[in-house]
């Protein structure tokens, strides 16, 4: 089956009981066995139950992956990753990552025993250079938020295996409608679910997708143990969006070239970061190993904070929000909002002006958001 098939089949089979073709939420804490030591597959919904399962096996098909474990959240996600490190481990990390993973990176596993080394994630061999004997992890994000830098999945692949790492690539901004890591060769991929693959802004989750039995027995482990999981409404939730995901993928990358190309055209703006454009130093790199090229654009206005302060408050259609991938549009400040808390020095490293804005393009008709941002820009 192709992938529009499998995201609405995969894992969603007509429910035996009642031949619902909907998955039921199993809204239960606990299931009832069938002798001492027998239950009938189930026993406790933190260590699994029937709705989970079926996003896992959905979400799994999806990445082509041969197992699934889904988190509570995005960040729970990334923390079932790290729990595969010990006291005196080493991970190189791109230097434009989420700022809740670099938080948590720093003040959570930095005072645990763990060291962190962070690159330019546009340049492979950086990958190579900073490893250490000690090194477990390289972990990338493709493309990076907020300012859509690309690794080179397979170049820095090959750098892990030599090296006997494991490469860890956050899928989140792709979805894996566009970009699949694991058939290039990462380890695992890992998602904020709340974003593309939910798709409406309604439920927060996660899911940590490989092809290694041994890890997906470890982040399950994690998960039970530390109960870092998703209810069946959440799940649900994220199943049902899961079914759209194709078909919203495509408006939202058709909204976001257009987007993106008016606002290369604009006089206002300094810089448009977007990988569908040719002008994107990566765009080449973008071509060879995404199906497409997303719907987050990022762009630079001169004047900072003041004039960021006068272009939101002039639009109409765009909303000013945390958080990005669901079907409205939403801008994105990161200085003081997906990256604010991190240093001025640390943002500064990382290319992020207090100028720098994100849009998540959303689904509506492209002439009305072209028409707002329009507005919105001739306010600056």
């Amino acid at each position: 089956m192709r992938f529009s098939t499998r995201a609405i089949r995969m894992g969603q089979r007509p429910d035996a009981t009642t031949g619902s073709i909907i998955v039921p939420v199993y809204q239960t804490v606990n299931f009832v066995f069938d002798d001492v030591g027998r239950p009938r597959g189930y026993e406790y919904s933190r260590t699994a139950n029937p709705t989970r399962t079926a996003l896992e096996e959905c979400l799994a098909s999806l990445e082509e992956a041969k197992f699934g474990v889904a988190f509570g959240s995005g960040m729970a996600a990334v923390d079932g990753v790290l729990s595969l490190l010990r006291p005196g481990d080493h991970v190189v990390s791109v230097r434009h990552v989420y700022g809740g993973t670099l938080r948590l990176f720093e003040k959570v596993y930095v005072p645990r025993g763990i060291s962190f080394s962070y690159v330019d994630g546009t340049q492979p061999e950086a990958f190579g250079r900073a490893l250490r004997p000690e090194t477990r992890l390289i972990w990338i994000e493709t493309p990076a938020n907020p300012l859509l830098q690309l690794v080179d999945v397979r170049a820095v692949a090959g750098i892990a295996r030599q090296h006997g790492a494991r490469l860890i690539a956050d899928n989140t901004f792709a979805s894996p409608y566009f970009q699949r890591p694991l058939t290039q060769g990462a380890d695992v991929v890992l998602h904020s679910t709340t974003k593309y693959i939910s798709g409406h802004s309604d439920v927060i989750g996660g899911a940590v997708l490989t092809n290694d039995e041994q890890l997906n027995e470890q982040f399950r482990f994690y998960s039970n143990a530390a109960g870092a999981v998703p209810g069946p409404w959440d799940c649900w939730l994220s199943l049902r969006g899961l079914k759209t995901l194709a078909v919203r993928m495509r408006q939202h990358e058709a909204n976001a070239r257009a987007i993106a190309d008016y606002l290369s055209k604009h006089p206002v703006v300094q810089e448009v970061m977007y990988p569908g454009l040719p002008s994107h130093p990566q765009h080449e790199l973008a071509k060879r190993q995404m199906d497409g090229f997303g719907a987050i654009v990022a762009f630079r206005l001169g004047g900072g904070n003041r004039e960021v302060g006068r272009f939101v408050k002039a639009l109409q259609v765009f909303l000013f929000a945390e958080s990005l991938g669901g079907v409205e549009s939403l801008v994105c400040h990161p200085a003081t909002m997906s990256h604010g808390a991190l240093s001025p020095q640390q943002r500064t490293a990382m290319g992020i002006t207090d100028g720098t804005i994100r849009l998540s393009v959303g689904i509506e008709d492209v002439q009305d958001l072209i028409d707002d941002l329009d507005r919105a820009l001739a306010a600056c």
